[in-house]
């Protein structure tokens, strides 16, 4: 398995998919990094040279924030919103939706599974 900003990518995929397991590069992404550093993109990543894997490295490290790096300053920029205690940042800390979504009904996600609460008794019942 080729490694590529350690992380390893699968050898039997063509490299524009391959780069796609690189947190932080998607589809679009990958193949502006290969048409850059002037490689085939249908080219599986085990047939890769040496030479290529450090060119893709190299405008990786130059160009873009990925992985773990990635993942600290989104995680920064939460906590920073929770910290002002703006209403992204609310939202964030109960747990609820961010970005306007229904909750009454959906939001399933963001919530977790159901907690079913005791409901009121029955009108039949409560006429005695």
């Amino acid at each position: 398995m080729p490694r590529i900003v350690g992380v390893d990518i699968p050898n039997d995929k063509s490299i524009w998919i391959a780069l796609t397991y690189i947190v932080g590069i998607g589809q679009h992404t990958s193949e502006r990094i290969l048409n850059e550093a002037g490689v085939d993109k249908k080219l599986p990543a085990n047939k890769l040279s040496e030479d290529d894997l450090s060119k893709i490295t190299q405008i990786i490290d130059r160009s873009y924030i990925v992985e773990g790096q990635l993942r600290r300053q989104v995680s920064q920029n939460i906590a920073r919103l929770r910290d002002i205690v703006c209403y992204r940042g609310l939202r964030h800390r109960r747990g609820l939706p961010v970005r306007g979504q229904q909750t009454q009904s959906n939001a399933r996600t963001r919530k977790g599974p159901r907690k079913t609460v005791a409901g009121k008794k029955g009108v039949k019942e409560s006429k005695g």
